[in-house]
Order: C-alpha cells, then structure tokens, then sequence
C-alpha cells in the first residue's frame, strides 16, 4: 500500500531545465537572472509592488520586521496560533512578542482581542506596539479588513506572515498585498517550492532595495568590502529561483487542485456528527487550502492524536494543528490576550494530505478510512 503523504512538492514543468541551465552558466551564487525573473514573476502574478525573493520565510519576517522599525525593548503583537517562525524573528531583533488569540471562523487573528492587547500595552507600558504580525494560517485569510482598522486607528503597521497562503485572496486582493509588508515561503512542503525560500512583498523601490541591501551582507557600494550596519545572508540563490521560475508557471494549477482536494473532504463530511472542515467562512475569503485542516467533536470515538495513529497504521499521514505560542515553553512568560479559541482549535483539529499530487482514489482513500475509524 502506498503513502498518501500530507504536502509534498510536485515538480512536473520546466524546473530540471531551468535549474540546469543556471548551474551550466555559473550563476548558482545568490543573485542571477533567474533570481531576477522570479521577483518578477511573483509580482505579477500577485499584482504586488516590489518582491525579494529571500533564503527563507522566516527571513522575509525577520527583514520585514527590521523594514519597520523594530529594535530592542520594542514589543510586536503576534497571532499566537501559528509555528514558531512566525514569532521567532521578534526576539532576533531584540524585541518581545505578544500574543493574541484566534477568532473561530478563520482561526486567524481576532480584531476585538487586538484592539483590547493595543490599548492595554499602551497602558501598561507606556507606548504602542511596534509591530502587528497577522498569519494566514493553514492558507486562510484573516479578517484583515478589521485587524488593519485598529491597527491603523492606533497607527501601528501590519506585517502578514503569508508564508503558507500564496494564491489565497481577501476581497480579490492577493494575502501579503494587504499589510504594509508581506512574508512567503517556499519551502518544500508549501504551495510551491524553491526547495528551501521564501520572498518579502514591499511597498515601494526604496523599502525593496534597502531589504536586497540588508539581505546581502550590508556590503556597502566601495571597491572593498565596507559595512555601516549589521546585515544577513538571506538572499535567494540564483539556482533555487531557477526551480521557483518553474512552479510558478503551474501555480494556478496547483491551487486548483489544493481547494478541488478540500471541496471533496467538505462534500464528503457537510453532514457529519463527528468531523467540521475548516472553510472558507463567507465569499470575501478565498483560501488556497494549503493544507486542507478538520475539527473532531468532542464526542467523536477518537482523539486528533489518536486519529493521526490509525491514519498512519494505514499509511495516511497527518498532522496535528499548531500548538499555540503562548503554550510553548520558551513564550510561557509573554503576555497573551485570550487563548481559549486556539486551545480548542488545536485540541481538536488535524490536518489531512493535501498535495496536489493527490488522485482522487487518493483523497476518497482518506475519507473512507476516517468514516471507518469514526464509525460514520
């Protein structure tokens, strides 16, 4: 019996052929043309401004957060249900995270909660955030016309952590237009892949150029090297971009196929007693469904961990939802606003294969081996 795996990457275009013409020029260094064209392609297919590409995500968050002025003894509001990367970066910086909940409909940022974590870091420590950090969690938009409101009305800046929702939109604008600045992954597991990379969306030329600045070293422009600030090696390379130039030209197809997987966990279990899917809450949200992610009622047979190991008794693998920030042990001391809503959400929800490689036999195979599980 074959692995159904959880996100895997799919190389079938013109990625061998691209990756192989750069390392035949010698252009396998950070920068090149290929690294060029993929920036350009990111932006046109996303309508962005100005795109960097970058080694990693967790790069693009952490440059995007220099980007805004982030710097010690600053604090940074972050989403608390998201991975590590998400909130990692503020401490690189010098900075301190603070967490806030999830509301249930898209899992993403809770509005109220923010206006209320603002207005309290205000009063607590006599100055306003630095930092707003939004994640698009599993692919899924956040209620990002409410979270910019009051971050606005505070005149705090947003950056979204998009790392897993390229391709997804929020009234038919593309996540990681939205905020100020916005952070992607390519990771091998994501939507598409630069094996390992990411890209930080800008709002103009000079923020764009000050990330390439930063992302190279901070060499200065002498005929020796010469550095006035700290700067990092986050560049892409230029063979990573040539693979990256490769999927975007299947991109569309891809999400395609990520939300036709998801439609059929939805159409399969709309009626279920024991299983939610989590979906698109009205039509102004358009995940990409990364990863298409479930709910087990509290009454269901099983547990999401003891789901996860009979899926994996029948070679279907899994995932657990991400164990919230403020419950990690290295975060227990930041503040947190709320937190009931993504301790339910990550008590009770799994993730189910998603990969575009996926058949349909495949996805009907999932199904029908969690209706038995669950006696549905």
């Amino acid at each position: 019996m074959n692995w159904i795996k959880l996100s895997i990457p799919h190389l079938a275009g013109n990625e061998n052929r691209y990756a192989s013409d750069a390392i035949g020029s010698t252009w396998i260094v950070p920068l090149g043309p290929y690294v060029d064209r993929f920036e350009q392609e990111l932006e046109r297919h996303l309508g962005a401004p100005h795109v960097v590409a970058l080694s990693s995500g967790t790069g693009a968050i952490h440059l995007g957060l220099d980007a805004l002025g982030v710097r010690p003894g600053d604090e940074v509001i972050c989403q608390s249900l998201t991975f590590a990367a998400s909130a990692n970066p503020i401490v690189y910086l010098g900075a301190s995270p603070v967490f806030v909940d999830s509301e249930p409909l898209t899992w993403n940022m809770d509005p109220a909660l923010l206006d209320r974590a603002i207005a309290d870091r205000i009063s607590v420590t006599g100055r306003k955030p630095r930092a707003v950090i939004v994640v698009e969690l599993y692919g899924m938009p956040a209620q990002l016309d409410r979270i910019i409101e009051v971050a606005d009305r505070y005149g705090v800046p947003v950056l979204e952590d998009s790392a897993e929702a390229i391709g997804s939109r929020f009234d038919g604008r593309f996540c990681g237009t939205i905020g100020r600045y916005g952070a992607l992954s390519f990771n091998g597991n994501k939507m598409i892949t630069t094996s390992g990379g990411g890209a930080l969306i800008c709002p103009d030329a000079e923020s764009a150029e000050r990330v390439k600045f930063l992302s190279t070293q901070a060499r200065e422009n002498r005929p020796y090297y010469y550095h006035e600030v700290i700067g990092y090696n986050y560049r892409l390379s230029n063979v990573s971009a040539a693979i990256g130039c490769g999927q975007i030209e299947a991109l569309d197809e891809r999400l395609a196929r990520r939300r036709a997987i998801h439609a059929m966990y939805a159409s399969a279990w709309k009626s279920s007693r024991y299983v939610k899917v989590h979906d698109n809450p009205s039509s102004g949200f358009d995940s990409n469904f990364w990863l298409s992610a479930i709910q087990l009622a509290y009454d269901a047979p099983v547990s999401p961990g003891q789901l996860l190991e009979r899926l994996a008794g029948q070679y279907i693998e899994s995932r657990r939802i991400w164990r919230p920030m403020h419950m990690q042990p290295v975060y227990s001391s930041a503040p947190m606003y709320g937190g009931s809503v993504s301790e339910r959400i990550f008590d009770r929800g799994l993730c189910l294969p998603s990969s575009s490689t996926l058949s349909d036999s495949d996805v009907e195979r999932v199904i029908g081996t969690v209706d038995r599980i669950l006696g549905q």
